[in-house]
């Protein structure tokens, strides 16, 4: 049974609100972070609850949403059981790999009271991924690192989303043995022979500066560096096709 659509709905993670307006439930947002930049047009005029990590709580309340929508990594736990410990309904998400992202949109879609149109994006995806796939088999796996932010310098373990995006496309991730997002020097990188080191601009906003600084640490060639949008890498669900795309672009 369909669940009634939400009328009020806070969205505190910004591939999920760009995510609920794909599913035609855009009108329904009455606050979002200032992370919620997507879909720009669109978002620009909704009022603002602080960040992923630092949401207005109070703000949140008065609005009385009929959903907050969050999700484990980009937000704070402690924020979601005050908000539910307020009596508000929290729907939170954590897709760890690239065919959690099908399962990611049917759930919200039920959440929003829009199945039938989740269906339609979810069954796209899981296409995407296969065809993705489908292209890599036989290829020579290209060994990358991925990092994601500086002081310290962290990457992409095995157990995430972007990694397993990489790794649909053709990628082999040679950290690949950790979990999480584990912490290196730039001395390392020489030490793992990556083929591709790739510095998305977010959640670090890495830039030309912090290649020669990596260059100069790591003593690997410039052709191994490869900046990139880190929406598409890391936004699941709402750009997990356009993620494809990138990562296979990165990898090449």
């Amino acid at each position: 049974m369909t669940r009634e659509r939400p009328k009020r709905i806070v969205s505190l993670c910004p591939s999920l609100t760009e995510l609920a307006f794909q599913l035609g439930a855009g009108e329904s947002l009455v606050a979002v972070t200032k992370f919620c930049v997507e879909p720009a047009e669109r978002v620009r005029n909704l009022p603002v609850v602080g960040g992923t990590k630092d949401p207005k709580l109070e703000a949140i309340c008065e609005l009385a949403p009929d959903l907050v929508l969050m999700n484990e990594e980009e937000n704070r736990v402690e924020d979601a059981d005050s908000l539910r410990a307020a009596g508000l309904d929290v729907w939170t998400s954590f897709p760890k790999t690239l065919d959690d992202s099908a399962d990611l949109i049917r759930e919200l879609g039920e959440r929003l009271g829009r199945a039938q149109l989740a269906e339609v994006s979810a069954d796209r995806v899981e296409q995407a991924v296969a065809t993705a796939r489908e292209r890599a088999l036989g290829l020579e796996r290209v060994p990358f690192v991925c990092l994601i932010w500086r002081k310290p310098w962290m990457a992409l373990g095995a157990s995430t989303y972007g990694s397993s995006l990489l790794e649909a496309v053709g990628g082999k991730n040679l950290l690949g043995g950790d979990t999480g997002y584990p912490v290196l020097e730039p001395e390392d990188l020489a030490v793992h022979g990556p083929a591709r080191v790739i510095l998305p601009d977010e959640p670090f906003p890495f830039r030309e500066k912090h290649v020669q600084e990596l260059m100069e640490a790591s003593g690997l060639a410039r052709e191994v560096w490869k900046l990139c949008d880190g929406r598409p890498l890391f936004w699941h669900g709402s750009q997990t096709i356009q993620g494809l795309e990138l990562a296979a672009r990165c990898l090449g």
